[in-house]
């Protein structure tokens, strides 16, 4: 037990007139010995800088930028709109999201495509080859999920540092003098500490609502919560948020939310449980002690709605165990999903209540095939059974009449794709928030050619 300055002086106070209950000089020793020692620990705690904190240093150096650069800015502007503009597109929200054209009337949804984020993060990197003209550039990673950008950063001569697997990569090519790129999704607390160390400029194009997150988790750990992470372990703005957490665990669904709120309500076997998780906990990750208190964040391209409920699953399982009152030192939350992700759920979830009354035949969602925000716009009407396909690209639309499509078990597989030539093609269409609008317009120009040849046949 430790005491306090005034308990001290009050029992040394006490002395005087009650010495039976005096403690001795020695015990007096001892507890001002556990005062001091107390103290260097409240002192010592004070002092140790955070993973967060130790960023926030890295991001004032003079080879940190975050800006992106004026000196080239204009021409990239221009770059940017000629490669990710589409004429096709600007015309379908002109006209209230709507277009008929060659037999086929589409309907768009009301938010889609690019992100702020994206678009900041796509402008960051090319600002940076372009400012660097003759250095190497490196990248950590994809820049975004979308296979048209990553593309144009190869043919930009940008270097992708090579993945070794379990998570490892291969850095042995960046030498002094050269360019890193850290990605929209983010890089980890470590990979930025190397960097910080080497003799390179980097080029911090992360999301900032993937940095809300890294907030949030710093507050776990300084509030002694455990980090329940909804979200893909492998995900790379997984991995990296998992770097800012001491104590973690991550659940990709509700399935395994439910996992874990039985553990904290009724305990269990504990292996099984450690062996189930083995890849989605920290180091050394005890259940039994470091579930009693639990701060949720999350991938902030999850489905939203699952993310809530979540939360409310844990929320109620903290007050079944420690009571209403005392559920509130148990359980944190705070909303870290992006607004863009949000808005695209919620403009499909219009297109697919409507779709009976539009009479779609199906939902076209464009975007790349490891895109999470993607991945969970199709959740949305394959769940509520309405016919629909997640491409990557126009590619996916075959001559032939056949798409190859992503299934929501991630599965990619090809199969006739219009089942009904006879009357006009009645579809709807969105994309993930890393999907230039060009991808939209490539992908319906497939459409109406095929219709119009195959209305040539008929």
């Amino acid at each position: 037990m430790k005491f306090s300055t005034s308990s001290v002086v009050a029992i040394a106070a006490l002395a005087g007139s009650a010495a039976a209950f005096a403690p001795s000089a020695q015990s007096l020793n001892r507890i001002t010995s556990s005062l001091s020692m107390s103290t260097e620990v409240a002192e010592e705690s004070k002092k140790r800088v955070t993973k967060k904190e130790k960023r926030l240093q890295f991001m004032k150096t003079e080879t940190f930028h975050r800006r992106g650069f004026k000196d080239v800015r204009e021409g990239v502007e221009k770059s940017m709109e000629e490669q990710f503009k589409s004429q096709l597109v600007d015309e379908l929200t002109s006209n209230d999201f709507v277009l008929e054209r060659d037999g086929v009337k589409v309907f768009l949804a009301k938010d889609f495509g690019f992100c702020w984020g994206v678009e900041r993060s796509i402008a960051l990197a090319y600002e940076a080859v372009e400012h660097f003209p003759g250095k190497t550039v490196h990248i950590t990673n994809e820049l975004i999920h979308n296979p048209e950008v990553n593309d144009k950063l190869h043919d930009m001569d940008v270097q992708f540092i090579e993945k070794l697997g379990e998570g490892k990569k291969d850095f042995s090519n960046v030498n002094d003098g050269d360019v890193v790129i850290l990605p929209a999704f983010g890089a980890s607390f470590e990979e930025m500490s190397m960097m910080n160390d080497k003799n390179v400029d980097i080029i911090d194009t992360t999301c900032p609502w993937v940095s809300k997150v890294w907030n949030t988790v710093d507050q776990h750990q300084k509030k002694g919560l455990t980090s329940v992470i909804h979200g893909k372990y492998a995900h790379e703005e997984t991995v990296a948020t998992i770097s800012f957490c001491e104590d973690y665990i991550c659940v990709k669904d509700m399935k395994e939310a439910e996992m874990v709120v039985d553990y904290i309500l009724n305990g269990g076997d504990k292996e099984a449980f450690l062996k189930y998780f083995e890849n989605a906990v920290s180091k050394d990750f005890d259940p039994d002690t470091m579930l009693d208190k639990v701060g949720l964040a999350n991938q902030t391209t999850m489905y939203k709605k699952e993310t809530r409920a979540i939360g409310q699953m844990m929320q109620k399982a903290m007050m079944k165990k420690f009571g209403p009152v005392d559920a509130k030192d148990h359980y944190w939350e705070f909303d870290t999903i992006c607004d863009a992700t949000q808005e695209r759920q919620d403009a499909i979830h219009e297109l697919v209540e409507k779709s009976d009354d539009l009479g779609l035949d199906f939902i076209l969602v464009v975007g790349g095939w490891d895109s999470s925000n993607t991945a969970h716009l199709l959740e949305i009407p394959q769940k509520a059974g309405v016919r629909s396909f997640h491409i990557n690209k126009s590619d996916c639309i075959g001559a032939d009449n056949t798409i190859t499509h992503r299934t929501m078990a991630g599965e990619i597989v090809t199969e006739k794709f219009i089942e009904d030539w006879g009357k006009d093609v009645v579809m709807g269409v969105t994309s993930g928030a890393s999907t230039p609008d060009k991808a939209v317009q490539d992908s319906l120009s497939s459409i109406f050619l095929l219709k119009k040849v195959h209305a040539g046949e008929d």
